[in-house]
């Protein structure tokens, strides 16, 4: 059940780089291109946009709780898409869905400056801690858990 939610949490990882993360970059770069000061309300909106998507990550990357695809499935997608952007970019830019949005323009944005391969990269590590694997029993699971072994004899 762990893992399901992971996968589910991996899902909204994904809705929040792509709308939350790509559209907080695309306005601040507007601004920035434009001269205006990210001090400002939109600008700080924007900012907030960025920081909660990072704040989503953080979460999952270290949340010892959380199955670790819930990080490591989008960390993935991540490093293959840059990986094709390495091979050949018009095609990893032609795939970035939603071409109109000002949010497909700051995840692509992001996709070509390497941003999302150094997240994909730091998203992938927990899927390599063999702890984050095992589910953690506290004192109050002990009544409910039964050593099968034990329980039928198995083991004295």
């Amino acid at each position: 059940m762990r893992h399901l939610l992971g996968v589910v949490l991996a899902v909204a990882m994904v809705a929040a780089l792509f709308f939350g993360g790509g559209w907080g970059i695309a306005r601040i770069m507007a601004m920035h291109a434009r001269g205006a000061n990210i001090a400002t309300a939109p600008g700080l909106i924007a900012v907030g946009a960025v920081l909660g998507t990072g704040l989503l990550l953080g979460i999952l990357m270290a949340a010892p709780g959380i199955s670790p695809l819930g990080a490591g499935l989008p960390g993935l997608g991540l490093l293959a898409w840059s990986a094709l952007l390495v091979l050949s970019a018009r095609r990893a830019l032609q795939l970035i869905p939603l071409h109109g949005h000002s949010f497909a323009t700051g995840f692509g944005s992001m996709l070509a400056t390497g941003v999302l391969a150094l997240a994909g990269i730091m998203m992938v590590v927990p899927l390599f801690v063999p702890s984050r694997w095992r589910r953690y029993y506290s004192d109050e699971d002990d009544e409910d858990y039964v050593d099968m072994p034990t329980a039928i004899g198995l083991i004295p």
